[in-house]
Formats: structure tokens, sequence, C-alpha cells
């Protein structure tokens, strides 16, 4: 029908409430505990799926949860094909086309929705992004106060590198050549800390397998030590990729 009469509808895109006229269904609702959502349409449990399974109205993200938005568990070693394939099958049920003709809250909540999923869809498709992800919504992301110093065992590596690059910009700022047997050193130290860089990514795929085993519902305390590790593992790619770029850089100019 018609809507020239109707009272403005106001859609809170927060993670918990949809307002809306009195003349409008009960929105959907969410107790303090977070345990029972109802869909604003038909008031049936929908437990923070996209779609009420009672009636198939869109509804409101129960939270910015990139996991439950793809239909997932969380887990680390997911399969890039199993990941586009929910992608585009939730892409097309979201999609604002299919709500062209509906309400201005559906049409809202699916763009709301649409782009809940856009951002899921980029961030668990990359490993190292998937990780940083589930180490911030399990409360264990930590960069420490000291991001930017070099990991212990690496000093000794890194102070030679350095001063691999300051001789290199010198170099470069006289207008001279650089000497190859300094532009030797330095490729030969690039592809050492590539090679650690690889490691470390081996180490983060053999770390994923150590999270995925941990049983649903694992406690605090055997959770700890694998989020300890993954921090780590993150922590120190960080330093050696910053690291590779200032190379890179100082290669390129």
């Amino acid at each position: 029908g018609g809507v020239g009469n109707r009272a403005k509808v106001e859609v809170g895109l927060g993670p918990r409430t949809v307002s809306m006229s009195k003349d409008q269904p009960k929105p959907t609702t969410l107790t303090p505990e977070g345990a029972v959502l109802l869909c604003w349409s038909c008031q049936a449990p929908v437990g923070g799926d996209a779609f009420c399974r009672s009636c198939m109205k869109i509804q409101p993200p129960a939270q910015e949860d990139y996991y439950l938005a793809l239909g997932l568990d969380r887990k680390l070693a997911l399969a890039a094909g199993d990941l586009e394939t929910r992608f585009h099958e939730m892409s097309w049920k979201l999609h604002p086309d299919n709500f062209h003709k509906a309400s201005v809250l559906e049409r809202t909540l699916s763009l709301k929705q649409s782009s809940i999923l856009n951002d899921a869809y980029r961030t668990l498709r990359d490993p190292v992004a998937r990780t940083e992800y589930l180490l911030r919504i399990e409360g264990a992301r930590r960069e420490g106060a000291k991001k930017q110093q070099a990991p212990q065992d690496l000093l000794e590596e890194v102070f030679a590198l350095n001063e691999f690059l300051d001789e290199m910009r010198m170099e470069k700022r006289a207008g001279h050549a650089v000497p190859e047997e300094l532009a030797g050193r330095l490729k030969e130290a690039k592809k050492n800390f590539e090679a650690k860089l690889k490691k470390l990514d081996d180490e983060l795929t053999a770390t994923f397998g150590i999270w995925d085993a941990l049983p649903a519902g694992a406690a605090a305390e055997a959770k700890k030590p694998v989020l300890d590790r993954l921090n780590a593992i993150l922590n120190r790619r960080s330093y050696i990729r910053n690291l590779l770029e200032d190379v890179q850089e100082v290669m390129e100019v």
C-alpha cells in the first residue's frame, strides 16, 4: 500500500536497536544478557540470523560479527573457495535490488547487512587480517608499547641491516653510484629477512590448526597460550615486514 501518510521510520543501526513509529510492528529486541533476539515483524526468535526463519523478513545485525555474517565458526583455517561461495550467496540474498519494493526499514537493513558482509569477506579472506580480527573479538590483541623495538634475537642482524641502509642513503644523497659490494650485502640481507617472514607465515598457519582444534566453548585458560602465540607471531611479522619495506624503498630510490 501507499506510504504517503505513514509516520517516518527511524532506524537505529547499532547492534541492538531498531526504533519505529507506533503504528509499526515491535522492533527486534535483545535481553540485557544478549540471550534472546526476536524478529521485528513476527516476534519469532531469530538468533542473530540475517533473515527470520519464520516470516523470512530481513533482520537488523545482531552484532558486527564477521564470522556470523558468513555463517562460520570462529576458526582460522578457512578454505578460500568456501568463503567466496558463502559471500556470493549472501550478497545475492542481501542485495538492495531485492528490496526495492520493500519498506524503508527493510531497504535500510539490506544496506547495513550488505556493508557488514563486504567488510567480513574483505577481512576473513586474508590470513593476517583474519588473525588480527579473531584476536580483537577475543579481546586478546596486544601490539605492545614497544611495537617498533627489534626482537631480542634479531638485534645483531637488524643493526647490520640499518648500517647497510644508512650507507646506501649516504651514497645516493652524495650522488654516487652505489658500490656493488654494498648493493650485494643489502640484497643478501633482504633475502634473509624474506626467509624469516616466510617462516613466520608457516608458523602462523601451523598455529591456526592448534586454535581450530580447541573444543567449542573452550575455557579462557585453554585459549590464552594460543592467543598469546598468535599475538607474538603477528608482532614479529609486522616488525620484519616494516624492515623489508624500508629496504625496498632505499633500493628503489
